[in-house]
């Protein structure tokens, strides 16, 4: 009797999200900084609620921190910014869309969280995206 394979897990997604990031050009990955990478099944409820999303498989990432264009030398040391990749999002987009790999989807949706890190809008990424078709 076959079964299905199990679905990726969390550490399955970290190990994507790091070697997405370990093939970032180094001088990239040195402007972004000290960017934390968590990963986690979910966004939480208050998460959720702030950004106005009702079903919590809408949000594939989010980036939390004071972007790059944001800091200021006289304000007080921010906390660490993170990206976070939802994993059962990006698995749900990933069975979809079927076109992409998940390794190559996380990569994406890990760049465009670091592009909010560096003060790009979703309107600004998708431009440049565009741009570079």
């Amino acid at each position: 009797m076959m079964t299905d394979p199990p679905a990726p897990s969390l550490d399955d997604l970290d190990r994507h999200a790091r070697e997405a990031w370990a093939e970032l050009p180094k001088e990239f990955r040195a402007l972004a900084g000290d960017v934390l990478i968590r990963v986690e099944d979910f966004a939480d409820e208050e998460t959720l609620s702030e950004m106005g999303i009702d079903d919590p498989f809408e949000l594939t990432g989010l980036y939390s921190g004071v972007d790059l264009t944001q800091r200021s030398v006289t304000d007080p040391t921010p906390g660490q910014p993170m990206v976070f990749l939802f994993r059962r999002p990006i698995l749900e987009e990933w069975i979809e869309r079927g076109d992409v790999g998940l390794r190559e989807l996380v990569s994406h949706v890990l760049v465009h969280e670091i592009g909010h890190h560096f003060g790009l809008s979703d309107d600004h990424m998708d431009q440049l995206l565009e741009e570079a078709d």
